[in-house]
């Protein structure tokens, strides 16, 4: 009699990677292993190109601009075939990357980790990390990051945001902040922030960071539609403390404010027993 017994299907994986800003010495350890493991690897061109010499040998898929959802349903369907496959988002995959876009498709076809598929997001350092570390500092105390992109959400809505960020002091950061058609909404959020900041308010205008290309260049609030800015650009506009120092730019956490240097309080508590103070959110 024949053999009519079917091997189960291998249960596949899908790695869901942040590759950092471009130069591969700012990739991590965890990226680099996943992208070398996958049997396939899906992304937008640019990034597929980025990561081109680990791709050797693998089955890759490339898609264009606006093709995100598409992508992340093939992404989805080979993993479910029994393969290993990754794909690839520059930055961080899970702020403004695919992260997001691919849970919504596990959920939409009813994933569960008990029956379905592997998944590991793999994080990396995103677009406002990388400008900050070529700044200076600029995001050493609290912060916002908000897209002036308007193909996914309204300009109302991201005016509002803006605002709120602007009125609570956050330094913000500005990602795709102006493109070939879309050129008002930096002009209207440069008018938002001004409201509620000084013109000398320090902003960083940085293209490219960390790829090909990449241009820095340290202005204020009122000069900074002066200098070319494109979707290659993330802007940092400083909050109300934010100040430069030789060519970069600081935002200090509060520290100088409340100790001397060596140490003391400024201006120590009176009353004996009070409540200690609180500690930082992490340790600097």
């Amino acid at each position: 009699m024949a053999d009519t017994h079917v091997a189960p299907r291998k249960r596949g994986k899908l790695y869901i990677v942040g590759f950092g800003p471009g130069a591969k010495e700012h990739m991590t350890y965890r990226a680099r292993q996943a992208i070398t493991e996958a049997e396939v690897v899906v992304g937008y061109d640019t990034y597929i190109n980025l990561v081109a010499d680990l791709l050797e040998g693998k089955e890759v898929i490339r898609t264009g601009m606006q093709e995100e959802m598409a992508r992340a349903s093939t992404t989805v369907d080979m993993a479910e075939q029994g393969k290993t496959v990754a794909i690839v988002s520059s930055g961080d995959s899970g702020i403004y990357g695919m992260a997001g876009l691919v849970w919504e498709v596990l959920q939409q076809r009813g994933w569960s980790p008990e029956r379905g598929i592997e998944i590991e997001v793999v994080p990396g350092v995103t677009a406002i990390n990388a400008c900050a570390a070529l700044l200076g500092a600029p995001l050493v105390h609290d912060f916002a990051a908000i897209s002036l992109s308007t193909l996914l959400t309204p300009w109302p809505v991201i005016a509002r945001r803006i605002e709120a960020a602007a009125a609570a002091d956050f330094v913000i950061g500005l990602y795709n902040p102006k493109s070939g058609r879309r050129t008002q909404e930096i002009i209207e959020t440069q008018k938002i922030v001004r409201a509620y900041r000084a013109g000398a308010t320090p902003v960083g205008v940085i293209k490219s960071a960390y790829r090909a290309g990449q241009r820095i260049v340290l202005t204020d609030l009122d000069h900074m539609l002066d200098h070319e800015i494109g979707m290659l650009t993330t802007l940092v506009i400083g909050n109300s403390n934010t100040f430069t120092f030789e060519g970069k730019m600081v935002t200090p956490r509060g520290y100088t404010a409340k100790y001397t240097w060596d140490g003391r309080l400024k201006n120590p508590q009176a009353a004996p027993g009070a409540a200690p103070e609180e500690a930082p959110a992490r340790p600097a």
